[in-house]
């Protein structure tokens, strides 16, 4: 349990790495999270496998492809070698959690292999199932997840802005409870009366000349051509639904959605228009019960907290009754290493993507650390988050900080507390009770932070072993699963490149009476274009967070504390990544959304869950625009004449962005978030005026800093010109919407731009430079000492041959045309144009 806070130490290392990548070029180091996140589905009682439908791919390609790493049964299955708990079954399969079994003919037979707990079970197309036994019945299912992912990066981020929870998974956020049933007989005559509704009657006239009822006719909703997700975007309203059809909508009873998607997941076309004899409720003291059930088991809905009341009780919706949370695999968490390919010297991507745009370039991320300083926000609720009690329930592994040091009198006194005990996980308990043999005068206990000046502090700690170093199995099955999908060789390699930029905001509500002002004008997640979205990059305005003091600038990119360099050569750097591989720049919030709606990090714990269930073009802003799931924030006009220049807060989320893609998750999408969540002038219109006014004051305020240092001299064109206009208002007359401005944040303008080949020529010439170190330490080495042992020399000698090679090729003009397209090297304060 340690006095020391081991994030000062982190940060100095963080700080040496971002300095070396700056002097080495081609890299950077980012303040980030991120995940390689699976959409994952309950896929119920049983899964017919169909590899061929997604890939072509069948059993006898993976033995050819991959038998080498796998032991093949005769049964026509086979068995990973590295982790033997794997197994790799026929394109055709089908799995039936009944008879816990998988089965597939060969050979004139029908083969099988049992269904076990903690076994992965892969298909052709590197999808996967696995046994999942519900949280909260006493019910198992099965769960599949996709064999491609989505690698989503949350850089830039704010303390407390979500960098870990993006990679969190969410089973720990969920809720459970029963179908409710309001009146049996009566709620099944609605919902048959609503089952047997004439569907196609429900567009507006422009609508419906788009429908081609001609050649097909609507299906019914228990129809097993019509989807879950179909049926739940059948029955939310929409502005190409007529009011009629939408004022019938809204007079269905709330509790009947849940009723009909459950009955809609668990149909079966045997039976027929008998579905209704399926379902049924108990009885209790004589009178019909309350909760639905499907035979003789009660069936169980699964909530999501997304926010809180203005009481703070919870906003708990229910999910689809096939959403299983993301497979996630943790790819970053505070410290980032970072480079850009160009898409040319990418193997393994284009025909992947061929269905949609491919990147000119591709960003690659690693995570820096094999230790983690985690912050378990959640921890304090008791068996809410499991992973924490886990880890912190470990013995002598752990580095401690900001946690309660508890006397074996305090332990005692909690564990005879039996409720209250009883909420904490398994691990946590056994851990505290260890205190009654153990020898320790102290232990820590997960909801027990420090108290400082007799308050629980909001930043408790722990080092967290890397979880796919810890468990690599996660990290094993991700990457196969792509290379399956892909049906890439075993030699080549499986580009993971990112796929989504998710920064993350802190927002705080404003609080007069401690001249604390709003942050809180942003709505759940954001879209900006380059110029907008780094004028909040260089700012990089917090709120609130249990990390730091105060609300403020973090610095450029948040990284203004552990920066040796003056924070324009991050900066430039990381606009020539963004404008290079082409990735819209979204952010998410965490903490408020406006003065009225908190958060916390149930937004940030959200969107990986959407991202990883969209398509690239549904993710693709230009789409969003088109289709209306994003608007403008517009300009606003004090009564004085002064324009609050809200525009530059970029795009925000519609409701029907909530309606299109939040129905992949939620059974009622459109609740998710109202009017005032979306709109968060709706609540206070005052508030935001002034959290837009304090934003763009920090932007001048900031931006100052670079012409009072010296350093805008060195930020490259683009950017000179938006720290100018962000310190003066305007850059020789003209701001950030001019179109002249804007097209230097293009990629052509890039390319052809001097001070993009003088980031070229420079990593060139510190290529050669070091070149010429090694290449002279070596020879140096030899003349002066001749007498080293000959095998010793002859490596040597070895290696002499290479750095002359090396220094040949990196001296060559075919060299710097090979740069193009990549990163550079900063020219730090050298001549920039």
């Amino acid at each position: 349990i340690a006095d020391n806070y081991y994030g000062y130490c982190k940060k100095e290392v963080k700080t040496q790495i971002s300095y070396a990548a700056n002097l080495m070029g081609g890299a950077e180091e980012e303040h980030a999270g991120g995940a390689l996140v699976f959409p994952s589905w309950n896929l119920g009682d049983s899964f017919q496998f169909n590899s061929r439908r997604y890939n072509g791919a069948t059993f006898e390609d993976v033995v050819e492809r991959y038998g080498s790493l796998m032991d093949i049964h005769s049964d026509g299955y086979g068995v990973d070698r590295r982790f033997p708990n794997v197994y790799y079954i026929p394109e055709d399969a089908k799995a039936d959690m009944r008879a816990q079994n998988l089965t597939w003919e060969r050979n004139g037979g029908v083969s099988e292999l049992p269904l076990r707990p903690g076994n992965v079970y892969m298909g052709p197309s590197g999808y996967r199932v696995r046994m999942d036994k519900h949280p909260s019945a006493p019910t198992w299912r099965l769960i599949g997840t996709s064999g491609e992912g989505t690698f989503c990066h949350k850089p830039c981020t704010v303390s407390g802005g979500g960098k870990s929870e993006i990679s969190k998974s969410l089973v720990d956020y969920m809720e459970y409870g029963t179908i409710f049933v309001s009146d049996f007989e009566e709620d099944m005559a609605l919902v048959r009366e609503i089952f047997e509704t004439d569907f196609s009657k429900r567009w507006t006239p422009e609508a419906l000349e788009k429908q081609n009822y001609g050649d097909f006719p609507s299906r019914p909703i228990l129809s097993p051509k019509r989807s879950l997700g179909s049926v739940i975007k059948l029955l939310t309203p929409s502005d190409e639904y007529n009011e009629d059809y939408n004022a019938w909508l809204s007079r269905i009873p709330s509790h009947l959605y849940a009723m009909m998607f459950i009955i809609k997941r668990f149909y079966r076309p045997e039976w027929g228009d008998d579905w209704q004899s399926h379902f049924s409720v108990d009885y209790v003291n004589g009178t019909p019960g309350h909760e639905l059930k499907l035979h003789d088991r009660k069936l169980v809905g699964t909530f999501l907290r997304v926010g809180y009341t203005k009481g703070q009780q919870w906003r708990l919706f229910k999910v689809r009754q096939d959403f299983a949370a993301a497979f996630k695999v943790q790819t970053e968490d505070d410290i980032t290493a970072s480079a850009v390919v160009p898409a040319r010297d990418v193997l393994g991507m284009a025909d992947y993507l061929q269905d949609y745009s491919v990147p000119e370039a591709y960003k690659f991320a690693e995570n820096c650390e094999y230790r983690l300083f985690q912050r378990p926000d959640e921890a304090i609720h008791r068996g809410f988050d499991k992973q924490a009690e886990a880890d912190l329930a470990r013995m002598d592994v752990n580095f401690i900080s900001n946690f309660e040091p508890l006397s074996r009198k305090q332990v005692l006194e909690m564990t005879a507390k039996v409720v209250d005990f009883d909420a904490f996980t398994p691990p946590m308990q056994e851990l505290l009770r260890s205190v009654e043999k153990g020898e320790s005068g102290y232990i820590v206990c997960s909801a027990n932070p420090r108290r400082v000046d007799g308050v629980p502090t909001k930043n408790p700690r722990y080092l967290q072993d890397r979880p796919d170093m810890a468990d690599p199995l996660d990290r094993y099955v991700a990457e196969l699963g792509a290379r399956f999908y892909r049906k890439a060789k075993l030699g080549d390699p499986v580009p993971l490149p990112v796929n989504a930029v998710l920064s993350g905001r802190r927002n705080n509500p404003p609080e007069k009476d401690k001249g604390i002002r709003s942050l809180a004008v942003y709505n759940p997640i954001h879209y900006q274009e380059l110029p907008e979205l780094f004028m909040d990059y260089i700012c990089s305005l917090t709120g609130k967070s249990p990390s730091t003091t105060a609300a403020g600038s973090e610095g450029a990119l948040t990284k203004g504390p552990f920066n040796a360099l003056r924070p324009t050569a991050d900066l430039n750097t990381a606009l020539v990544s963004m404008i290079l591989t082409g990735l819209p720049g979204f952010s998410s919030a965490a903490g408020h959304v406006g003065p009225n709606c908190r958060f916390d990090h149930d937004i940030s714990l959200l969107v990986p869950e959407i991202w990883c269930r969209l398509s690239p073009e549904e993710r693709d802003p230009k789409y969003m625009l088109k289709h209306g799931l994003l608007e403008p924030v517009l300009d606003q006009t004090l009564p004085d004449g002064t324009v609050v220049p809200a525009r530059r807060l970029g795009y925000r989320i519609t409701s029907r962005f909530t309606r299109r893609y939040f129905g992949r998750v939620f059974d009622n999408p459109d609740t998710v978030f109202d009017e005032a969540i979306l709109r968060p002038e709706t609540q206070d219109l005052d508030a935001f005026l002034d959290g837009v006014q304090y934003i763009m004051e920090a932007y001048q305020r900031v931006a100052q800093r670079y012409f009072d240092d010296g350093a805008m001299e060195e930020a490259c064109p683009p950017l000179r010109i938006l720290l100018h206009i962000m310190a003066h208002g305007h850059y020789e007359g003209k701001d950030e919407r001019d179109p002249g401005i804007r097209q230097m944040f293009t990629r052509d303008a890039l390319l052809s731009s001097d001070w993009y080949r003088a980031r070229l020529t420079t990593q060139q010439r510190r290529e050669i430079a070091r070149w010429h170190r090694h290449r002279d330490s070596v020879s140096a080495y030899l003349e002066k000492d001749s007498s080293s042992d000959p095998s010793f020399t002859s490596i040597l000698r070895k290696r002499l041959d290479v750095a002359s090679q090396m220094l040949t090729l990196v001296s060559s003009d075919e060299y710097l045309d090979q740069l193009q397209g990549g990163l550079g090297a900063d020219p730090l304060g050298e001549t920039n144009p």
